[in-house]
């Protein structure tokens, strides 16, 4: 604390440091450091993603290797929260969940740094897939809270929270002394109109086709089931998104209908109509610009590396604003007593 104008006294927040593990592009360090910390370390192994990290966090020291060649202990008294997404591909519905037996399982190198850090926090972001895998949950929550901590975890709805996309995920948070209580959602949710316009798109388009199927696969709503090739789903303006992928770029990338034709094309199928062939008019695919912006990044974020991998940056990343609100959270627990 220190006067201000009139006598008055100024309170400055005192920012804590933050170890950022499986960094990637550094959706969940912005959330943090929005948050009221500071983001003094990360490690992440790609190289696309470290410069994007280092970009937009130059004061970090960065480590660009694997995760399991850092010797944490050299941190230990240095950093007031172990945070990270450890590889969700053993936990994520998209893939064959092997979760211990799949080699890129890096939880276990998420418990190794708070093992050798014992920081007083830590902060694991993972896909929902982990929720439901409940005997390796309660291993790790085990683990966890035999180095001393108290383990809350929970999903959590990314659109309660301004990110205008659908995507739920495992926050597991640990705390020396308990106290921590998980944000409630902030507001409706917001549409992916707010972000994406249909008939000005931002940045470098998007050149993959969408095409119709050629067996449909109809469901009682046009912007579900599978009408069209590719994994990419129609986007509906008027909703959140659906959750963007990692394996975005080609036809796999969510697209914009800028002529209405799911819902035309939706009723044609109800109605007994045939199957179309060929390019869906009017049809575009998301930019990584206007991904960005579905996942919560503030516009203008600016990704490296070539078109494919500034998309799987965008996918693998922690919406910022979600980062923001459990980091609040844990932030005013931390504060409380160092006040």
């Amino acid at each position: 604390m220190q006067p201000g104008a009139g006598g008055a006294r100024i309170t400055r927040m005192v920012l804590l440091p933050v170890l950022d593990l499986f960094a990637g592009a550094g959706g969940l360090s912005m959330g943090l450091v929005e948050a009221g910390f500071d983001a003094v370390a990360a490690v992440e192994a790609n190289a696309d993603a470290c410069a994007t990290y280092r970009a937009r966090h130059p004061g970090a020291k960065l480590y660009e290797q694997d995760v399991a060649t850092v010797d944490f202990a050299t941190m230990k008294g240095h950093v007031a929260v172990v945070a990270g997404g450890p590889p969700c591909q053993p936990f994520s519905v998209g893939g064959k969940r092997l979760a211990a037996g799949d080699p890129r399982d890096g939880v276990p190198q998420f418990v190794r740094a708070v093992s050798e850090i014992r920081p007083p926090a830590f902060l694991m972001e993972n896909v929902a897939g982990l929720a439901t895998r409940s005997a390796y949950l309660a291993g790790v929550v085990g683990e966890l809270a035999a180095l001393g901590y108290t383990v809350d975890w929970r999903v959590i709805e990314a659109a309660g929270f301004a990110v205008p996309q659908l995507r739920r995920r495992l926050f597991v948070v640990g705390t020396k002394g308990g106290g921590f209580c998980f944000p409630a959602a902030q507001g409706p949710p917001v549409p992916a109109g707010s972000v994406v316009d249909p008939d000005h798109p931002l940045g470098q388009p998007n050149t993959s086709l969408v095409t119709y199927a050629r067996n449909p696969s109809l469901r009682p709503g046009p912007y579900h089931g599978h009408l069209w090739n590719g994994g990419g789903r129609p986007i509906d303006l008027r909703r959140p998104a659906p959750t963007m992928l990692a394996s975005m770029g080609g036809n796999k990338t969510p697209w914009v209908d800028t002529l209405g034709v799911v819902p035309t094309y939706h009723a044609h199928l109800l109605a007994g109509g045939p199957a179309r062939h060929g390019r869906v008019p009017g049809a575009r695919r998301i930019t990584v610009e206007e991904a960005a912006l579905l996942q919560g990044f503030p516009a203008g974020t600016t990704f490296c590396g070539p078109r494919s991998s500034q998309y799987r940056q965008v996918g693998n990343a922690v919406p910022p604003p979600l980062a923001r609100a459990v980091g609040t959270a844990l932030r005013e627990v931390l504060g409380r007593r160092r006040g």
